[in-house]
């Protein structure tokens, strides 16, 4: 599917029109985002979140969790774009998934809302690699973000990295090879407005020792 594919499905559908308009009245009071021009929205946020979905097949019924999803992106234009998926949405500040939760309300979509720290729910049973698909999008260097999301990804299960133009996977070698990961394919798509993206899908190819993922203060300063 080409981008002015997914932008006239974007159009049409009436609920991300009023995703737009709930997640704009609600900036006003609590700080969602700084994009707030709607062919932006559009483009920076809509487009950028499904783009994965165009480029990667993802099988039906997949159980699939965003990880810092922040005011709902990727997962919540993933859903629209793709209501067969399962998808739990995650994110570590309250203020955020309470927002979350008023959206899916508005827009009547139905995602599963959890508030907590990847680093430590990544240790609970019932979300340790349980998931066929984790995505994240613009959380932290590739190392870091692989020591984050690894840990939830089902052993055959893939990890989708939505990063910008640089690449990042010679820094992330180490951390692959630790946490049971390896890059399958790296995509590279360019916006509308010529800003470039990749995606970067890492298929975990066995189970993440139970060591990892460490604390979050040991991944940011002394990264795999």
């Amino acid at each position: 599917m080409t981008i002015d594919n997914l932008q006239l499905t974007i159009q049409k559908n009436e609920k991300f029109q009023k995703m737009t308009d709930f997640m704009l009245e609600y900036n006003k009071h609590t700080n969602l985002t700084r994009i707030t021009e709607p062919r932006e929205i559009i483009e920076k946020h809509y487009i950028d979140s499904i783009m994965p979905l165009a480029l990667y097949d993802v099988p039906r019924g997949t159980i699939t969790l965003d990880v810092g999803s922040g005011a709902g992106f990727p997962g919540v234009p993933m859903k629209l774009f793709r209501p067969d998926l399962d998808i739990t949405l995650l994110d570590s500040a309250k203020k955020r998934t309470d927002y979350l939760k008023a959206l899916l309300q508005e827009i009547d979509v139905d995602c599963t809302v959890i508030t907590g720290r990847s680093e430590e729910l990544s240790f609970n049973s019932d979300y340790r690699e349980k998931f066929g698909l984790v995505t994240a999008r613009a959380v932290a260097n590739l190392a870091a973000l692989c020591e984050y999301c690894l840990p939830f990804v089902e052993v055959g299960g893939v990890l989708m990295a939505m990063k910008g133009s640089d690449d990042e996977s010679a820094s992330a070698s180490n951390a692959l090879r630790l946490l049971g990961g390896e890059i399958a394919q790296i995509k590279e798509y360019t916006l509308p407005s010529g800003d470039k993206r990749s995606l970067v899908i890492i298929k975990k190819i066995s189970q993440t020792p139970m060591n990892y993922p460490r604390k979050r203060v040991n991944i940011t300063k002394n990264p795999l």
